[in-house]
């Protein structure tokens, strides 16, 4: 059994009307309820029919389901799980979305009632695009969903989500949290914030005017503005919960830097050339296992959204 009689999306951004959008396309639910802290939000998801209910409250929305999803930032993840946990049906399955894992289990794992099945997760999938309308059924296709089960959860329910994210189209993988965080933070959270760095350092160059930066924008600036136009709150969530991590990947970073600027410095092109052809064969690996194509558009030439 891979479906669930009631799905619970708390948070309506990208990943959670992305799931909606799919969840119905592939009849996994009977029903799909939505909750939203944003009034406007929960409008919107009304308008387009996102969800078959909306409420106003998590605590509301996660009555009777056996799937509960939650879809808010890494830092809002604690107050929900304890407003939600005394609502929570038993033998429930609580998930989330969030892209750092030991902060979310120590922050959700705690509120919630032993007769639910807590497994954390993470889709590794999305788009700079935001809010309920940026959804579409086939965003997790091919792509990786890692799920952090703990360690006490029994093996029936991970096997069940697992054959649920499945049916989505993810690739679906299990991996120790902690492991989680130190992976997400080499091919994830340190390239977002050296993204964030490059888009900054262009806006405080007096010396390029704002108006030649946008106007003579190559492929490469311009994807460096693709990914820093992602959600600031999810991000500064991230890089706050995940900050051993990223702060142990940023420093090996900033080693590789300085020794790409001596090589730079003294005039050795076998360095560089040597340096680039082995980060080259990484690329190559990406396209080899189906993660992208050989024309880096960052999703520019994605698949049509529903």
């Amino acid at each position: 059994m891979t479906g669930y009689k009631r799905v619970a999306l708390i948070g309506l951004g990208l990943i959670a009307s992305s799931m909606a959008h799919a969840i119905r396309q592939h009849r996994l639910a009977d029903e799909i309820v939505g909750h939203a802290k944003s009034a406007g939000t929960r409008e919107t998801a009304l308008e387009i029919r996102l969800v078959d209910r909306v409420c106003e409250t998590a605590a509301e929305a996660v009555q009777g389901a056996d799937l509960v999803v939650l879809c808010v930032p890494v830092g809002a993840m604690g107050a929900i799980a304890a407003e939600i946990a005394p609502h929570l049906e038993p033998g429930a399955t609580v998930t989330d979305v969030g892209s750092v894992k030991q902060a979310v289990i120590a922050a959700v794992a705690p509120h919630l009632p032993g007769h639910v099945h807590f497994i954390p997760g993470h889709p590794l999938a999305g788009t700079e695009h935001s809010g309920p309308r940026s959804g579409f059924a086939t965003l997790f296709v091919n792509r990786w969903w890692l799920l952090t089960p703990l360690e006490a959860t029994p093996p029936e329910p991970v096997a069940r989500l697992r054959g649920f994210l499945e049916t989505l189209g993810a690739n679906v993988d299990l991996m120790d949290a902690h492991r989680h965080d130190l992976v997400l933070a080499v091919v994830s959270h340190t390239p977002h914030l050296i993204a964030y760095t490059m888009v900054g350092v262009a806006d405080h160059l007096r010396r390029v005017t704002h108006e030649e930066v946008i106007k003579y924008s190559a492929s490469g600036f311009r994807d460096f503005t693709r990914i820093a136009a992602s959600d600031p709150t999810m991000w500064r969530d991230v890089f706050l919960t995940n900050k051993e991590a990223t702060l142990d990947i940023l420093g090996r970073f900033t080693e590789e830097l300085f020794i790409l600027q001596r090589a730079i410095r003294m005039g050795d092109g076998d360095q560089l050339f040597d340096y680039f052809t082995r980060t080259r064969a990484i690329r190559r690996g990406i396209i080899e296992a189906g993660q992208d194509t050989a024309a880096p558009d960052f999703g520019r030439g994605g698949p049509e959204r529903g």
